[in-house]
């Protein structure tokens, strides 16, 4: 059986590429999946890292085809190298995400597909000569990124080509909005709707004072985008006054946010905490959230492996 081909991406690849990213997509989300104009805008720009995509100079696609089915996609970036862009980011390169097939009976060749599109993407960073080599996980979905636990293929692969994990592990939580608090009178507590710095905040106040807030996102589904993201939501912000803990003040402005939520007819909220700050996570847990995921941001390759293994 002649080896998987490794070449750069044509438009004629889209239909199947959309259906690798989904694939991926569906095993960390439920109910969500991206059309093919999303993939397609996300090759060209990412509207929605307002910060880093003014930064990136180049734009590389790459897929692994076997007997005209594309087993694996990796999108590649690379950062200037002036002044303008970030520190960390500033002549970087980035694997921004790697999708391939896990090996399967019907795709026995799929891992070594995976290693040879992982060293062309290495040979591209040399042609770049970045600083810096990063990898990432992030496809063009609500909450995918890192390298989510639920991808063991890629983990392997990252590691058989030196990448190591130098972030921070992120859960993500995720609540029927049917099973949040309900709402309850608290003498003396209002609540302000406004506009936020992540969404819709929910202000909590009494004779005066700002007691806490809840900002509520409900844009992460954009219609032109978004094919299967409907009644999906995060929390962008939840802040509550240190003399207010354990008043049970974020189950009350949970209970406002579940409130406007049903209204927006959206019946699913996620929120996103640090691994190791285990009070939010029982917060979070006794209000109605479970655990949807872990993923492992910060990839860095280590300087002794800019070379993939042979097999």
């Amino acid at each position: 059986m002649p080896a998987p081909e490794v070449r750069l991406f044509r438009r004629t690849d889209r239909d199947q590429l959309t259906d690798l990213v989904n694939l991926h997509v569906a095993a960390v989300v439920p109910g969500v999946s991206v059309s093919v104009n999303t993939v397609l805008g996300d090759l060209e720009r990412q509207p929605g890292e307002f910060i880093t995509d003014p930064w990136v100079a180049e734009r590389t696609t790459l897929v692994a085809e076997r007997r005209g089915h594309v087993v694996a996609a990796a999108h590649l970036l690379r950062y200037r190298a002036d002044a303008e862009v970030g520190a960390d980011c500033r002549d970087a390169a980035e694997i921004n995400w790697f999708v391939h097939r896990p090996a399967a009976p019907l795709w026995p060749d799929a891992d070594l597909a995976a290693d040879l599109l992982m060293r062309a993407c290495l040979a591209q960073f040399a042609c770049w000569s970045a600083r810096v080599r990063y990898a990432d996980g992030s496809l063009p979905a609500p909450l995918v990124y890192g390298v989510p636990h639920n991808w063991p293929h890629i983990r392997a692969l990252y590691e058989r080509a030196g990448f190591r994990h130098t972030g921070d592990t992120e859960v993500i939580l995720i609540a029927r909005v049917a099973d949040l608090p309900a709402p309850e009178t608290r003498p003396g507590v209002t609540a302000e709707r406004t506009l936020g710095e992540c969404g819709t905040r929910f202000t909590a106040r009494a004779e005066g004072r700002t007691l806490g807030h809840i900002e509520i996102d409900t844009a992460l589904a954009r219609p032109e985008r978004h094919a299967r993201a409907a009644g999906l939501a995060d929390i962008g912000n939840l802040h509550i006054d240190p003399a207010q803990h354990g008043t049970g003040l974020e189950h009350w402005l949970l209970a406002r946010a579940a409130d406007w939520l049903r209204l927006c007819g959206v019946d699913r909220l996620v929120a996103y905490e640090p691994a190791a700050d285990s009070a939010s996570l029982a917060l979070l847990t006794g209000a109605g959230f479970r655990e949807l995921t872990r993923t492992d941001r910060g990839w860095v390759q280590r300087p002794d492996c800019a070379q993939m293994p042979g097999r």
